[in-house]
């Protein structure tokens, strides 16, 4: 059984080991080796991004990904760790250069797998199923909520700030998108 305030306890403990970013993947890898479990506690039935646990060390988000969603590309300006319970998300990787982003490789998540990026990453996000939510932990090495981020548009790499309200109104198209191909 999946348990939201244990999971984050023990990312919060996971803090204090000589390699944190290590020992929080450990932390979500088992998490995320029972999809299931995390599945029935933390629901992948909308698009949504839930705060499970905010300080200034540490952030833990529930991330749902509707069918095809796209996030354009963005930053978090500090690293990040997520595990999939459930679905596929592909993540394209860019590079900043004198001309603007670059694109430089990419990752195939799938569910019980985990991810781990560093302060400087700058991905894209897909899910590539066209009919099943893709449901994930997110956990960032501080206040990713309070952070000043970047996203870039998708089509020109147009860079902007990435508010709260930016993302959020990603995920709630998503939504209207969904309801109404339904």
């Amino acid at each position: 059984m999946f348990d939201v305030d244990s999971f984050v306890a023990d990312c919060r403990g996971a803090l204090g080991e000589s390699e944190p970013r290590a020992a929080i993947r450990e932390v979500l890898e088992r998490a995320v080796a029972d999809p299931k479990a995390v599945e029935a506690a933390l629901p992948a039935e909308r698009a949504e991004l839930s705060l499970l646990y905010a300080s200034a060390e540490l952030t833990v988000i529930k991330v749902v990904w509707a069918p095809g969603m796209a996030v354009p590309p963005h930053d978090h300006l500090m690293w990040a760790a997520i595990g999939l319970y459930g679905g596929e998300e592909d993540n394209s990787f860019y590079r900043r250069t004198a001309d603007g982003l670059v694109r430089s490789g990419g990752k195939e998540v799938a569910t019980g797998d985990s991810l781990l990026l560093g302060d400087d990453t700058i991905h894209a996000v897909v899910n590539p199923r066209q009919h099943a939510y893709t449901g994930a932990i997110h956990v960032y090495g501080g206040d990713y909520l309070n952070q000043p981020r970047s996203i870039w548009d998708a089509e020109t790499l147009e860079e902007r700030p990435a508010t709260g309200e930016t993302m959020q109104r990603l995920f709630a198209e998503a939504n209207e998108r969904e309801a109404a191909r339904r």
